[in-house]
């Protein structure tokens, strides 16, 4: 824990409270170590039942996570602003930033040309009473969902991928419910979780996506509601395949109650067809987000589902937030109805391939596992994360570690290959394979 920095209170409300604060203000920052139960009890002259109450609420929160022989430490996204200094760690100087998890940044449709015809065209502004999804978008977009065979009853617009998760949480679930979630997963969707105080059970990911068995121990303890990534997955980059999708929908069959979110975040820069567990359960969703193929500034997200569960979602919207900008909503529609764009996202999708399937060929020409069958991504699993990432950020590379995406999974670390050129692959596998070599005991002197 950040030595300047001690909790303080007589009371379980206090204690949180004074946490919160080193959270909200960076004194404790994210991965931050708060002091065991029975020694703040001691310096505080309270009971340990009033120091593990105060924690209990902070966990509830989503402000801080137990880590086994680790302790309580501050979450990597606790649900609290702090100062954006504090969020985020810098590379060292001079490294090669590989953690971000963005796409890479000259690759994407240059929004310019796009945004003037917009405001040219852009006649009477709406008002109140007008505005809402686009009736254009809506007709786009159920045309592109029903090409990759997602059955769209309905459909609505969110700020995002996660908004629109958040928002199907939030109207199906309660705090304490248990919810499936990939493992590793998303480290984002792991945060909201924990933030909307339900209950993550991990489910295992091979490259083909949630494993059966994962899945099918998940619907035995009672899960209320399954994330999938249909493609791209983050952090491992699996994709469902069509045996796998046949295999999890008899499962999912047997739960009609279950609420099913696929998230198909990387859309179409997946390059891979999709294998859609839609309309497998009475209460489902798929959400494609805009970020990854257009633009991270680009908060807007399609959310397709049953009628009910669209409903809810865009009636909670209508009640708080209202509806994502028809400006935004224009802007998407022009950027999926340009030839020119198509042909750009097609061109970045086939670059971020070359560079994962380049990786991923050093890696095992040296002996090293690695995966990343989609996305923007590669996951390798090391045998201890803290000096698989000092060793690669010696070498001038920074990594996340596996710990932000791990619910009980193994430990591995996370590349975005976004920034790599061809001539940084091999010196990074090199590096890799350094960094993750067995240290050799120091010889035995008499």
């Amino acid at each position: 824990m950040a030595a300047h920095y001690q909790p303080e209170g007589g009371t379980a409300a206090e204690i949180s409270a004074s946490v919160e604060t080193g959270v909200r203000t960076g004194a404790l920052p994210p991965g931050a170590a708060l002091p065991p139960v029975r020694a703040l009890a001691e310096r505080l002259a309270v009971s340990p039942a009033t120091v593990a109450k105060a924690y209990q609420v902070l966990r509830q929160r989503g402000l801080v996570e137990t880590a086994g022989r680790h302790g309580t430490r501050v979450r990597h996204r606790p649900p609290v602003a702090a100062p954006r200094s504090a969020l985020r760690l810098a590379p060292a100087a001079g490294a090669l930033d590989l953690s971000t998890g963005e796409p890479d940044h000259r690759l994407l449709p240059p929004l310019g040309l796009h945004l003037a015809a917009l405001a040219a065209a852009t006649d009477e502004p709406i008002g109140y009473r007008d505005a809402g999804v686009l009736p254009e978008l809506a007709r786009l977009a159920h045309r592109r969902l029903a090409a990759d065979g997602v059955p769209v009853d309905a459909v609505t617009v969110t700020f995002g991928a996660l908004d629109g998760i958040e928002r199907l949480l939030t109207a199906h679930l309660r705090p304490g419910d248990p919810v499936g979630v990939e493992d590793p997963g998303w480290a984002n969707l792991l945060d909201l979780v924990a933030a909307l105080g339900l209950h993550p059970v991990g489910v295992p990911v091979d490259d083909q996506g949630p494993t059966p068995a994962g899945v099918r121990a998940a619907l035995a303890v009672g899960v209320r509601a399954l994330v999938v990534t249909s493609r791209a997955q983050n952090p491992t980059g699996a994709t469902v395949t069509a045996d796998r999708a046949a295999r999890l929908r008899e499962l999912l069959g047997a739960r009609p109650d279950l609420l099913l979110i696929e998230d198909d975040h990387a859309a179409e820069l997946a390059r891979v067809p999709l294998h859609s567990l839609s309309a497998v359960t009475r209460s489902w969703a798929f959400v494609r987000s805009a970020s990854k193929p257009y633009g991270p500034d680009l908060r807007l997200a399609v959310l397709a589902g049953d009628e009910e569960t669209v409903a809810r979602v865009a009636g909670r919207m209508r009640v708080g937030a209202g509806w994502v900008s028809t400006l935004l909503q224009r802007l998407a529609l022009r950027l999926w109805q340009d030839p020119a764009v198509g042909s750009l996202v097609t061109a970045a999708g086939e670059s971020y391939r070359h560079r994962r399937q380049g990786l991923l060929a050093a890696l095992e020409r040296r002996g090293l596992t690695a995966h990343g069958e989609t996305g923007i991504n590669v996951w390798v699993p090391v045998p201890d994360e803290t000096r698989a990432v000092t060793g690669l950020r010696d070498a001038g590379y920074a990594v996340a570690p596996g710990a932000l995406y791990r619910l009980g999974s193994a430990p591995a670390v996370r590349i975005t290959v976004s920034p790599l050129a061809a001539d940084d692959i091999e010196p990074l596998a090199d590096a890799l394979l350094r960094a993750t070599a067995t240290p050799t005991p120091p010889p035995f002197t008499a």
